[in-house]
């Protein structure tokens, strides 16, 4: 432990006595033998106060903050001591799990919509080229074949460099992280330097963080800095986009898009090293083009709804070009699979069958995402849209209102219903999207119904063959938040129920 002390540069307190540490714990709960314990301060008190409980579970030293040292004097450990625990947890995190000696090619990305999916896209592709993956996401981590589920968009740093060290014993060659804002802002990534960081887009959210749009986007710009990232690649088509492109620190490649098959005006695309081309779609698939630098030229196919979605694949793919792998390489075994084999939980996913409504559960709970999802459906489309959503209870509230004015107007009937009020009045947050639809709507068809379960039913029985039902907000989850307590509700579970009680399925 004495190398740790000096390589971090933490002051040490105690007789550490040749201490071999095994592993890092933030929790008590989640001490292993061997571990070092975490004790970092939090909004209903100090993480050292359970040092003790930390001891009994085996933990061997203690990690925390002058605070924090008074808290655990008393637990016979040895104290490390730093100013800014967080900000020390990468580096501690990458001395106990060497996770610099682990040769996996490392993607980050980052944006507000689509991280999840360039996630699952890079590990689809890369399984197709028989490489063995890994990805952290919002839905899950995934260690080659085993699946964990996820809690935090990011793992804390702790969490994270442990499941690299898992990885690299499962010679997993490659992982896909998904990056939030949070996670660089709060350290989660600290302590690593990926290999190649992508940018999907930048749009309202999280101003409950971060105050203003321009903070948020100072946020995401420092992935791109040198010590974070070796290479980037940006999608441009927002001046966001652009942004990073041109603050960026470290070599950045570009990409644009152009949803609608024709080519684009946008200045961006004209400019961009990369350009991605829908060319066909409909409500299973999105086939496009991906053109770049000297001439070079791959044409696919995914199997989901929207450009955007074809964005999100194209971008995957230049992230693997940047990473080393040859562009023919890849669309030899796009060829030769009919497209990319991918399966994205919760992001526009299909749930029904063959007959009657098309039914998805998406993700999507920002004002872009529910703007991008609803033009997609009605581009492959000739019934009715019905739309099923909510809105965060003690989260960014500066977005609900053009939430439901989207909805309402994008949508030919909605139903507004509960999602995570958590501490929130969920008759408050319905009436703040009601509001809003009514005024954007006027005379629209809207519905309020609290409980999501009955809320999807209603929704359903107003469509019919030929008409979609999205339902949007819950996508992968497998719970309710309610005043603390996590109800288990699943919407992909439910639906599936629904339809077959409708006798579609």
């Amino acid at each position: 432990m004495s190398g740790l002390v000096d390589d971090v540069k933490l002051e040490l307190r105690g007789d550490a006595g040749g201490l071999e540490l095994t592993g890092v714990s933030l929790s008590s709960r989640s001490v292993q033998p061997g571990d070092l314990f975490v004790g970092v301060p939090g909004s209903l008190g100090h993480g050292a106060s359970y040092a003790a409980a930390a001891r009994d579970a085996g933990a061997v030293a203690v990690l925390t903050d002058e605070a924090g040292a008074l808290l655990a004097a008393d637990c016979g450990l040895p104290l490390l001591v730093t100013p800014d625990v967080r900000a020390a947890l990468g580096a501690v995190s990458g001395w106990v799990y060497r996770s610099d000696l682990n040769p996996a090619t490392l993607f980050a990305v980052t944006g507000t919509n689509g991280k999840t999916s360039v996630v699952y896209l890079l590990f689809a592709i890369l399984s197709q080229l028989g490489i063995t993956a890994g990805l952290t996401s919002t839905a899950e981590r995934r260690i080659g074949s085993v699946s964990v589920t996820s809690t935090l968009t990011t793992p804390e740093a702790t969490e994270l460099h442990a499941l690299l060290a898992r990885m690299q014993e499962a010679d997993v060659q490659a992982v896909g992280i998904e990056v939030s804002a949070q996670a660089i802002s709060r350290h989660r990534v600290d302590g690593l330097l990926f290999d190649v960081a992508g940018f999907t887009n930048l749009s309202h959210d999280h101003l409950d963080d971060y105050g203003s749009m321009e903070s948020y986007f100072l946020s995401k710009l420092e992935l791109f800095q040198p010590g974070r990232a070796t290479r980037g690649v940006v999608t441009v088509d927002s001046e966001w986009g652009r942004r990073i492109a041109a603050e960026s620190l470290i070599p950045v490649t570009t990409i644009a898009n152009s949803p609608c098959g024709a080519a684009t005006a946008d200045e961006s695309a004209v400019l961009a090293d990369w350009r991605m081309t829908v060319v066909d779609a409909d409500a299973r698939y999105t086939e496009f083009v991906l053109e770049g630098p000297g001439d070079r030229r791959l044409q696919t196919r995914v199997p989901l709804l929207g450009w955007f979605m074809a964005a999100n694949a194209a971008l995957a793919i230049v992230l693997l070009i940047e990473s080393g792998i040859d562009l023919d390489t890849i669309d030899q075994v796009l060829t030769r699979d009919g497209g990319i084999t991918a399966y994205v939980p919760g992001r526009a996913e299909l749930v029904s069958g063959e007959r009657g409504p098309l039914v998805y559960i998406d993700y999507g709970h920002s004002p872009d995402a529910f703007l991008n999802t609803l033009a997609a459906i009605r581009a492959s489309t000739t019934g009715r849209i019905i739309m099923v959503f909510g809105a965060d209870g003690d989260r960014d509230k500066t977005k609900r209102a053009a939430m439901g004015a989207i909805a309402a107007q994008g949508a030919d009937a909605v139903v507004i219903t509960d999602f995570h009020p958590r501490f929130e009045d969920p008759a408050l947050i319905r009436a703040t999207l009601m509001a809003a639809a009514k005024i954007a709507a006027p005379g629209g068809e809207l519905y309020e119904v609290p409980d999501p379960a009955t809320a999807f039913r209603r929704a359903l029985s107003l469509a019919g063959a030929g008409d979609v039902v999205l339902y949007a907000g819950p996508g992968h989850e497998n719970y309710q938040e309610v005043a603390g307590v996590k109800i288990p509700y699943s919407a992909r579970a439910d639906a599936r129920v629904a339809l077959q009680e409708a006798g579609w399925l």
